[in-house]
Order: structure tokens, then sequence, then C-alpha cells
């Protein structure tokens, strides 16, 4: 039984293969274009589910409950 971790990885694979197919097609028309940059936008979609998956909850929280205090320009000339 696979993970959520591997589900995703094993559609990044199909994605990445399925854009290989068509850059590797030499035709060039709308239709095209627009599945591409489709697959790129999921691809994309997934990359960032798999890095979430990577994240320790427990230390988002943390950064969430104690933000960095943002440094001013004036911070550096004092």
């Amino acid at each position: 039984m696979m993970n959520n971790k591997q589900l995703i990885e094993k559609k990044i694979r199909h994605i990445e293969l399925q854009l290989k197919k068509l850059t590797q097609s030499p035709t060039t028309n709308e239709v095209c274009e627009d599945l591409f940059n489709s697959l790129v936008l999921q691809k994309a979609i997934l990359n960032k589910e798999l890095k979430d998956l990577n994240k320790n909850p427990i230390i988002e929280n943390i950064k969430k409950r104690f933000p960095r205090r943002e440094k001013l320009i004036c911070d550096y000339f004092n």
C-alpha cells in the first residue's frame, strides 16, 4: 500500500513523462500549449504538496506563533 508521499511522487514522475513526450512532439498548436501549461501547473502544485508533507507541523506551528521581527532599513545603520 502506497502512502500519500509515494503517491504524489508517482504522479510527479507521470507528469514529467507526459511533459517529455510533449516537448519531443514537433507540433506546436494551441491545444498542445494549453496541455503543456496545465501539466506544468499540476506538477508545481504536487511539488508544493510534497514539500508541505515534509515539513514538521510542530515547528511550523511555533513559527506562526512567534513571527520574526521585520528588519527596517534604519536597523542596519544603528
